[in-house]
């Protein structure tokens, strides 16, 4: 199982260049909202969630990617599907 602080990594690496804040970004954590704290549209959550599938060689179904507006959620479904494998 991958460690959750090398998932958050990733996700930071990902979100960065759709990130309008990056002083948020610095500061990502698990309680990080894509949307409200790092100022991301839902077009671009898109992209960060095709980059994450393409990172991770997962597939992220639209249930799933509907869950991910923040990192936690998004940590979680990452490990379910990394569990898939």
């Amino acid at each position: 199982m991958m460690d959750r602080e090398v998932i958050i990594s990733a996700i930071k690496e990902v979100a960065a260049p759709y990130t309008q804040d990056k002083e948020a970004l610095d500061q990502l954590s698990e309680t990080t909202s894509f949307i409200t704290d790092l100022k991301i549209n839902s077009a671009n959550l898109v992209d960060i969630v095709l980059d994450l599938e393409e990172k991770f060689g997962i597939e992220i179904d639209n249930d799933s990617m509907s869950k991910m507006l923040d990192v936690k959620s998004t940590l979680d479904v990452i490990e379910d599907k990394l569990a898939e494998k």
